[in-house]
């Protein structure tokens, strides 16, 4: 009986710390669009959120004692996971978000499990059935709606632009989570992400240095360096500590299900603090995007850990 309890208030911690994860997710892409607005350009941020992660990545060293060291023939495919699910990943991401709208980058993050499925198909680790074939015309038909239209309110400078950048950041991470799974196996999670964080900070530091240089701090408000610290904290180091709690405890399927509310949420943030509505189209387009996700989930449970659980992607 107590053994169950035990496991029972395990289980709804784990989550809450999933839900308060996508929450962070969903609240970041208004951050990061406020932050850009105040001086803090994107290749610069990245520089901030993933030199300062690396560095308490390895400080909770004294929480999680590395096990292993990384294998020399590992260190090829640990450094294209770190080009494909941080380098190229977050540049595409973050210049795209501050190009386009909240509410369209969040949708179309939603695309990325589908990229998983096709890409990892196309390496030949899954066969592609009438069903997947059919989501990923129904989640091509959605992305459209949402790259095509424009807005006059919103705040979105470009957001054709924007939009596709956010694709090719999906993309991008789509590769990199196909690749990182026989890593995933090999050792443990945390660790792996520890190396791809660390593995990934000098090719950001030389891309995005010029821009961090060019940041005028003293110009930046109590509130800007709040939301900073929430981007840095909260939506990168502290989402994925969630995350991987979360699929210990509740597994790939279960975590990576609350993908789904990520886009409520990145709505009520945006509608709530900055001037985005929610329309007919993007309505239309969430539901030929979701109902294409729920059609390619209808895939064998050899990869079903596909599921975006530890959206490394730092969103």
């Amino acid at each position: 009986m107590i053994e169950n309890s035990v496991r029972s208030n395990r289980s709804w911690k784990a989550h809450w710390a999933v839900l308060l994860t996508n929450i962070f997710f969903g609240a970041n892409f208004t951050a990061v669009q406020y932050i850009a607005k105040k001086g803090i350009p994107p290749f610069g941020l990245n520089v901030i959120r993933v030199a300062i992660s690396s560095i308490l990545f390895w400080l909770m060293l004294f929480v999680f004692p590395q096990k292993k060291w990384i294998k020399k023939k590992d260190i090829p495919r640990f450094l294209v996971c770190a080009i494909t699910g941080v380098v190229i990943n977050q540049m595409l991401f973050i210049k795209g978000l501050t190009l386009t709208l909240s509410i369209h980058a969040a949708l179309l993050m939603l695309v990325t499990p589908i990229f998983i499925t096709f890409i990892a198909a196309w390496l030949g680790r899954e066969r592609i059935t009438i069903f997947q074939l059919a989501g990923l015309a129904l989640a091509i038909c959605g992305s459209v709606v949402l790259i095509l239209q424009r807005e006059s309110t919103g705040g979105g400078t470009n957001i054709l632009v924007g939009n596709i950048l956010v694709i090719l950041n999906a993309i991008s991470y789509a590769f990199y989570f196909v690749l990182v799974k026989p890593l995933m196996k090999e050792y443990h999670p945390f660790e792996v992400i520890r190396w791809i964080f660390t593995l990934g900070t000098p090719f950001m530091l030389l891309i995005g240095w010029h821009q961090f240089a060019s940041i005028s701090w003293e110009s930046l408000s109590m509130n800007d360096y709040l939301v900073l610290g929430g981007i840095v904290f909260l939506a990168t180091f502290l989402a994925y500590l969630f995350n991987l709690y979360g699929i210990t405890v509740l597994g790939a399927s279960v975590t990576g299900s609350y993908i789904y509310s990520q886009p409520v949420f990145a709505a009520i943030f945006a509608i709530a603090l900055t001037e985005e509505r929610l329309t007919v189209y993007k309505i239309i387009a969430a539901a030929l995007i979701v109902c294409g996700l729920l059609l390619v989930n209808k895939r064998s449970k050899s990869i079903d850990d596909n599921s975006l659980i530890e959206r490394n992607r730092l969103t």
